[in-house]
């Protein structure tokens, strides 16, 4: 029983955090389970606050006032990896996004107004915030790790045990650090298109994965190309803001969406194309976001709905636009991994596994619980260490049973985690992107790994 307040005290205690969401997205969870078995961090744990249906509990609890907002309540709301998989297995058609996300959101705030030393601490302020969503600093950044690599200074430093003395959260990071491949030049502004013009897109190219992935932009592009697209690449288009955003930071995540809605023109193309999954999910949900964070903002929402119904992965655009079957053959056993945000936000799934069947000499492996995350989930490899380690040894067991050449995989963060896993268990597999695949068969090519 909530007991009440004086009138006189009432406007001094902030409402449960939680409180300005629909209450009719907690409602729609009838409790049934099902998506427990879909569930990676419940999966590992067996915890059933750690399930889409005990955190939907959880939240409501607060916002109901009948449970406190302690630590391990965070906890178990914060291990969550967003991979979205609950609402695929949900027979009620729950949308868990709207509740887990603008409720993270708002812890975050709150705990930045109180002045917790977490929310305002040195790693986010300086590398989720300040180095990430920027290319052209983690170029900067990435280029002393890339002659490191060519000079063998990293196997080194880590046979010295000299990495050990890193912040954990810099120890992760640089097990995470892949074989840079050396720099690529910036696309160009517009790239013409193989043959006859079927269609105008812009190219959305990313933070993270433009400067650790330039190739498979320029892969994209060009895949692009053959299929008759004039590509169009903005200049002043900015991150996403998805780290932002399922990090708890609304603010920026806002104002970075409204950058790319004003980069972008939606009437002058016929889809904004992204090769990031992660991405992709982000930029489509910019009407949600602006409706969760500026509620009485219709002309944003508006704006950004514009923007959003533009968006399309590479994958889902081609198959609309209908292929242009390549003709390259790539002799290849590979096996294909579902990055979360494709197959359960976007609900993209066999639209990569089509384009790839055209590739002459590819053979496709079915690979077991594709569609449960890798541990990977944007920044929460180095936010959550120990669940990502969990899961990623988890898909790592799957691929090898496999016994496959490459692992094909259309999200940036996907392809960081398992080749981590897949080098520190010894195993040279190649790891690609579908474009990465279909470009080397437009072009005639092979991978390295059949050269």
């Amino acid at each position: 029983m909530t007991i009440p307040l004086p009138a006189s005290d009432q406007c001094s205690v902030a409402p449960p955090v939680g409180s300005q969401i629909d209450y009719g997205y907690f409602m729609n969870c009838v409790h049934c389970g099902l998506c427990t078995s879909a569930c990676p961090t419940y999966l590992e744990t067996g915890n059933e606050n750690d399930s889409p249906r005990g955190r939907i509990y959880l939240m409501r609890g607060v916002v109901d006032g009948r449970i406190a907002l302690t630590d391990t309540v965070k906890h178990h709301l914060e291990l969550c990896l967003d991979c979205r998989a609950c609402e695929t297995a949900c027979p009620s058609g729950v949308q868990y996004g709207r509740l887990i996300e603008p409720f993270r959101v708002e812890m975050q705030q709150r705990e930045l107004v109180a002045g917790d030393s977490q929310a305002n601490g040195w790693f986010q302020k300086f590398i989720l915030y300040g180095l990430f969503p920027y290319a052209n600093r983690l170029r900067w950044a990435l280029a002393p790790a890339r002659w490191a690599q060519r000079l063998g200074l990293d196997r080194l430093a880590e046979g010295l045990g000299v990495t050990r003395l890193l912040p954990k959260q810099l120890q992760r990071m640089q097990s995470l650090l892949p074989t840079l491949p050396p720099p690529t030049p910036p696309l160009p502004e517009v790239l013409s298109p193989v043959g006859k013009r079927r269609a105008r897109v812009a190219l959305f190219t990313g933070c993270v994965a433009d400067a650790m992935f330039g190739p498979t932009n320029w892969a994209t592009a060009r895949v692009l190309q053959y299929n008759g697209c004039e590509v169009v690449v903005p200049r002043n288009q900015v991150c996403c803001g998805a780290i932002h955003y399922h990090s708890g930071a609304g603010e920026p995540a806002l104002q970075l969406a409204q950058q790319n809605a004003a980069a972008f023109n939606p009437d002058d193309v016929d889809a904004v194309i992204i090769n990031v999954a992660g991405c992709g999910s982000m930029l489509k949900d910019y009407g949600h976001v602006a409706h969760e964070l500026a509620p009485a903002d219709d002309a944003t929402r508006q704006r950004l709905d514009k923007f959003a119904c533009k968006v399309k992965d590479v994958s889902e655009f081609l198959m609309s636009l209908g292929p242009i079957k390549p003709t390259g053959e790539i002799n290849l056993r590979a096996t294909y991994h579902d990055a979360c945000h494709l197959c359960h936000a976007q609900k993209i799934r066999e639209q990569p596994r089509d384009l790839l069947s055209l590739v002459p000499g590819l053979e496709l492996v079915p690979l077991a619980e594709s569609e449960i995350c890798c541990g990977a989930a944007g920044s929460y490899n180095l936010t959550q260490p120990e669940m990502a380690a969990q899961l990623g040894r988890r898909k790592l067991e799957n691929i090898l049973k496999t016994n496959t050449q490459a692992v094909i995989t259309g999200n940036a963060g996907c392809s960081l985690q398992l080749q981590m896993q897949l080098r520190q268990a010894g195993h040279d597999i190649w790891v690609a992107h579908p474009m990465d695949v279909l470009d080397l068969s437009y072009r005639q090519q092979l991978p390295s790994c059949l050269r």
